[in-house]
């Protein structure tokens, strides 16, 4: 059972799957503190210093004592959510960019020429295809 499971591993994506999401993870907590400690400052301060995380609409407010919570809508963390979820974008964009180039054009395939009307034809042709002359 153990060189079925090594097996299955080994054979199929499953180690790749694996390694992509511990880096994807990893990746994450380093996202999260560029926009939070990093993009959201300056961000808040242009305009006036307002902290999204802050931002709610109080459906109750908090009333009894310590214990007590307040009911509220916290829109400001979806707003926060929404730019870490850009700068993820954009940062996956990026490194796509660098990484995976386009391969290269395949050169145009070898053509004949008719004498008579001057289009293009396959090389081995003995006839052409636009005016019938022979080639």
């Amino acid at each position: 059972m153990v060189g079925e499971f090594k097996a299955f591993l080994l054979k199929s994506n499953a180690l790749a799957l694996a390694i992509g999401v511990i880096i994807g993870t990893a990746l994450s907590t380093i996202v999260n503190s560029l926009v939070k400690d990093i993009i959201m400052p300056p961000i808040g301060y242009l305009l006036g210093g307002a902290d999204f995380s802050s931002f709610k609409i109080v459906l109750k407010a908090a009333t009894g004592g310590d214990l007590a919570t307040e009911v509220a809508i916290r829109y400001g963390s979806l707003i926060n959510a929404v730019i870490v979820f850009i700068v993820v974008a954009l940062v996956v964009f990026w490194v796509g960019k660098m990484f995976i180039k386009e391969a290269p054009a395949a050169p145009p395939a070898p053509t004949k020429a008719c004498p008579f009307c001057r289009e293009a034809n396959a090389p081995d042709a003995s006839k052409c295809k636009f005016c019938a002359s022979e080639i």
